[in-house]
């Protein structure tokens, strides 16, 4: 198993929209690194810290599970959708997306600053000057120190 932290504009997608679907397809990512990490990496069964950014304040929120692996992101053949790629063809898709299942909502988000705050979490790429990454992996010792924080 691995783990991983998914960022979400609340406005866009919250952690509360997640709790009242229970489960949602992943879609939009259109970085390549990213998208490497969907089609490559990221595995059924995988666990997600769920961050809220652009929010006041960011935090970690909360807690999904990977459902569904990589497959092509059908919103990069509409074009309607924002996520419209023309370039992106059916028989061969440059955009994937994932699904994920809602495990738990955060009694307490766990700030920014607070992991910021953390000389625990001084590696975790969250906190690294221009990662502008809209997912991206953690170990599991970020992960749990994370969980931990959400409990105090």
């Amino acid at each position: 198993m691995k783990y991983w932290l998914f960022k979400s504009e609340p406005e866009s997608y919250s952690i509360d929209d997640l709790k009242r679907d229970k489960k949602t397809f992943w879609d939009g990512i259109r970085n390549y690194q990213a998208r490497n990490f969907i089609r490559d990496n990221i595995k059924k069964g995988d666990l997600v810290l769920f961050y809220h950014s652009n929010a006041d304040p960011n935090a970690v929120v909360g807690v999904c599970e990977i459902i569904k692996e990589a497959y092509p992101d059908n919103t990069a053949f509409d074009p309607e959708s924002k996520y419209y790629d023309p370039k992106s063809k059916n028989e061969e898709p440059t955009w994937f997306m994932v699904d994920v299942k809602f495990k738990f909502k955060f009694k307490k988000p766990v700030t920014l600053q607070e992991i910021k705050n953390n000389s625990k979490l001084k590696n975790i790429r969250l906190v690294h000057r221009g990662n502008r990454l809209s997912l991206f992996p953690i170990d599991k010792n970020e992960y749990e120190i994370i969980i931990a924080m959400s409990e105090k």
